[in-house]
């Protein structure tokens, strides 16, 4: 049979476990729900009601209705219109908000690597150049000549499609774009010998690589982008072929419209003027849906260009280099202009 507890003399009158009577003549199990309730704050007293038979009511009395709080499951609801897909989490507590994340609605597309990698597929290598591993990408490696332009950060969040879009952590990422004068160093007349706007970047814990560099211009033929190559680690980027995904950055409109106003960016306006995200040679598939980055920032203090970029290391990649730089299969224009 269990023990019924004592009370306690204070100078204030009886009490159990610290808290005072609010019937001073009865016993400790005769004190009321009200009681009973405040006494299932200590485990002791827990356990002692519910030996008692008493706190099953006092358990009922604190326990959450459905109108205190709702239970809502995972769920997610694709949007055609942006390219997005939705994930709802519900929130620990009904006083914390959902948590929500958009994703795209696909794997990036592949894309071809275009004549001017830089990664052995079509002439010149750096990726087996001491230094290449760098967030900086302004400079060349060997200490040459520094790209000049307006200051753009990008970042890619990597994911991994086939396990459940978890960050794609330890992933290598080469990435690079042409210069301010539409070069692209190791290939065009005047910066062969340079090596800027090129490197690569391995994925924290959250699948985030990040490059400082600057904005890109539109050369004849292609929407502004910036190329990248994804390995499954740093180890394999000496092999073009290990690429489990080949793919590019568009940037927007209006920041682009932005940019090439400078003097710096002389011919952009113009060369892009003749250009949609529709037709170009490598968007226009879907009008780089999955590939224009989410841009903020102003032309003084610089941009930041970011993009979510599921692989999917199910599907064979299909994308590469495009040997003897031409557009037709390359995506990219037969020669960027040196001026």
């Amino acid at each position: 049979m269990s023990r019924i507890p004592e009370p306690t003399q204070t100078p204030q009158g009886p009490a159990y476990e610290g808290r005072l009577l609010d019937r001073a003549d009865e016993e400790v199990v005769d004190q009321g729900a009200s009681f009973d309730i405040r006494t299932l704050i200590s485990r002791r007293g827990v356990l002692s009601l519910v030996g008692l038979g008493v706190g099953t009511a006092a358990l009922a009395a604190c326990a959450p209705t459905t109108s205190d709080t709702t239970t809502s499951s995972d769920s997610s609801t694709s949007d055609g219109s942006s390219g997005t897909t939705t994930t709802t989490t519900p929130s620990p507590s009904a006083s914390e908000s959902t948590t929500t994340t958009e994703l795209p609605a696909a794997e990036i597309p592949d894309e071809t690597a275009g004549p001017y990698p830089g990664d052995g597929s079509n002439g010149p290598d750096i990726l087996e150049q001491s230094g290449i591993v760098r967030s900086d990408i302004r400079s060349s490696i060997d200490g040459g000549a520094t790209a000049e332009g307006v200051p753009l950060t990008f970042e890619l969040t990597i994911l991994d499609m086939a396990n459940g879009d978890v960050p794609f952590e330890n992933v290598a990422v080469y990435a690079w774009h042409c210069d301010a004068q539409g070069r692209y160093s190791m290939y065009s007349d005047g910066v062969t010998e340079e090596t800027y706007l090129r490197g690569v970047q391995v994925a924290d814990a959250n699948g985030v690589v990040t490059f400082t560099s600057i904005f890109p211009a539109c050369y004849t033929g292609r929407w502004p982008h910036i190329h990248f190559e994804v390995y499954p680690d740093v180890d394999s980027i000496t092999d073009s072929t290990n690429a489990i995904s080949t793919s590019q950055l568009a940037l927007t409109e209006e920041t682009c419209a932005e940019v090439y106003a400078l003097s710096e960016y002389d011919g952009s306006t113009q060369n892009m003027s003749q250009l949609t995200l529709a037709s170009d040679n490598v968007f226009g598939d879907d009008g780089g849906e999955l590939q224009i980055a989410t841009m903020s920032g102003d032309v003084t203090s610089g941009y930041t260009a970011s993009l979510v970029v599921r692989v999917d290391t199910t599907t064979e990649p299909t994308a590469g280099a495009a040997p003897g730089g031409g557009a037709g299969g390359g995506g990219d224009a037969p020669e960027p202009p040196t001026n």
